[in-house]
């Protein structure tokens, strides 16, 4: 099974800050991992919330939306939350992750944001993520609401913040699955 959701990850996909297209070519490998998943899970609600984050990553916010908003923990809410920042339906975002007022992943996001703002040059609007010792959700779904519309630098940036972020919250959510 853990090969199978490598394979899943293989591309490493840098997805849009909004909804983006289904990757057609992995759906039956998704829905194939979805059943091992739920037959090999030590903890079903971890494991659930791999497969709401591979479905998102992969871009199918309908099976992903589905799996996170009957999920009732923090991490449901995280990927419920980031599937609403990418709609893009930013107040609903921030709806779901007032649910989340701190996890465990966002002391290393926000490492990671630091380091790759410094690596894109710091493009405007985006300064605080320097200076953060805490990630902050809200301000970050405002942060992507300004670069979907904005300078290609900023955009850039968040969706590799958002990668950082999927990366994070997979591999905590996969670690207490299994």
């Amino acid at each position: 099974m853990i090969d199978d959701i490598q394979s899943l990850l293989a591309d490493d996909r840098l997805y849009d800050l909004g909804q983006g297209s289904p990757n057609i070519a992995a759906k039956t490998r998704l829905q194939a991992v979805a059943s091992q998943v739920e037959a090999k899970a030590e903890n079903r609600d971890f494991a659930a919330a791999c497969m709401a984050g591979l479905w998102l990553l992969h871009d199918f916010h309908d099976a992903s939306h589905a799996i996170s908003q009957d999920l009732d923990t923090v991490e449901g809410s995280y990927w419920h939350a980031i599937l609403h920042r990418r709609e893009p339906d930013y107040w609903n975002a921030k709806y779901w992750f007032r649910r989340v007022p701190g996890h465990p992943t966002f002391t290393e996001l926000a490492k990671q944001a630091e380091a790759l703002t410094r690596e894109a040059g710091t493009p405007a609007g985006c300064e605080y993520l320097l200076k953060q010792k805490a990630w902050d959700s809200h301000r970050f779904v405002d942060l992507c609401e300004t670069a979907a519309r904005g300078p290609d630098a900023l955009a850039m940036l968040c969706r590799r913040i958002q990668q950082a972020e999927w990366r994070l919250l997979f591999m905590y959510c996969r670690e207490r699955a299994f």
